[in-house]
C-alpha cells in the first residue's frame, strides 16, 4: 500500500520559496530547486490560492537539498533565517486571520499574547494544511507538538532537522512580544523516530 500523500496549501509552498529566495537569492533558490529534483518550481512558484497542491515530500525534499548543497550545518543555519523570513510573509498573508494584527490582541499582557498566539498560529496549520500540531504547556515552556510534518517528510537524521519551523515560532514570539527574544529549539524530531517533532520554546524572554 502506497503512503498517504499530505499536502501544503499553494500559498504556503509560495512564502516558503519566497522566504528562501529572500536569503540565498534567486540563483541560490533555482540551485536548490534542481538539486532537489524539483525544477518546475523554478521561474514558476505556487499561485496565489488555498488550493492543497504541494505535497510534504516536495517541502522535504527541498530542506534535505539545502543540506546538501551548503552541509548540514550552514544547511540547516539557512533554514533557519528562511524560517524568520516566513513569518515576514506569512503575516502579511495571515496576519488578519489570525487576529494577531488587532489593537485588542497587542494590548494583551505578554503571557496571554503568547499562549493565545500560539493556539490561533497552531490552529492557522491544522485548519488549513495537512500538518498537524498539538500545543501542551506548562508554567515554564510552551511545546509545539508537528505529529506530521512537511519539513522532515520521509527523512531518516542522527538530529533533529527543522530549522524551518524553528526559525518561523522565533520570528513570530519576536513578533508576537513587541520585539523580545526568546529560547525555541527542537527537542525531538520524526526523523530521528521520535514520536513528533518537539519544539520547546521558553516563555521567558531572554531579551
Amino acid at each position: 500500500m502506497s503512503a498517504p500523500l499530505y499536502y501544503y496549501p499553494n500559498r504556503m509552498g509560495r512564502i516558503v520559496l519566497l522566504a528562501m529566495e529572500e536569503i540565498l537569492g534567486h540563483n541560490g533558490v533555482n540551485a536548490v530547486l534542481n538539486l532537489a529534483g524539483l525544477p518546475d518550481y523554478i521561474d514558476h512558484y505556487p499561485p496565489h490560492n488555498q488550493d492543497l497542491k504541494i505535497p510534504f515530500v516536495h517541502v522535504s525534499a527541498i530542506q534535505t537539498a539545502l543540506e546538501s548543497a551548503y552541509g548540514p550545518r550552514a544547511g540547516r543555519g539557512l533554514a533557519l533565517r528562511a524560517g524568520r523570513a516566513c513569518f515576514k510573509y506569512g503575516l502579511r498573508e495571515f496576519g488578519p486571520e489570525l487576529g494577531l494584527t488587532d489593537l485588542a490582541f497587542r494590548l494583551l499582557p505578554l503571557p496571554v499574547r503568547l499562549q493565545n498566539g500560539s493556539e490561533a498560529f497552531a490552529a492557522l496549520f491544522n485548519n488549513l494544511t495537512d500538518q498537524k500540531v498539538r500545543l501542551a504547556h506548562d508554567e515554564k515552556f510552551i511545546y509545539w507538538n508537528i505529529e506530521r510534518c512537511p519539513l522532515c517528510w520521509g527523512r531518516q537524521a542522527e538530529g533533529p532537522v527543522c530549522m524551518l519551523a524553528v526559525g518561523l515560532l522565533q520570528e513570530a514570539l519576536y513578533w508576537v512580544s513587541a520585539g523580545k527574544n526568546f529560547q525555541v529549539e527542537e527537542k525531538s524530531c520524526l526523523a530521528c523516530g521520535d514520536s513528533a517533532c518537539t519544539i520547546v520554546i521558553d516563555q521567558t524572554p531572554m531579551s
